[in-house]
């Protein structure tokens, strides 16, 4: 299992999330969004963890 795989655990309102039923959005701080993504609770929104998905 590697860091992306998840479940990763929401601190806002203590879901655990599945790395494929996490919301994706844009990463912040101008990191490229085709090798970055930001995972969010689909619960509340929270951000749950920016990961690295490209080559």
């Amino acid at each position: 299992m590697t860091a992306t795989d998840g479940p990763f655990e929401c601190d806002t309102c203590d879901a655990d999330v599945r790395f494929e039923a996490a919301r994706r959005t844009k990463t912040m701080g101008g990191l490229d969004p085709t090798t970055w993504q930001t995972l969010c609770c689909p619960h509340c929104g929270s951000r749950l963890k920016t990961v690295y998905v490209g080559d």
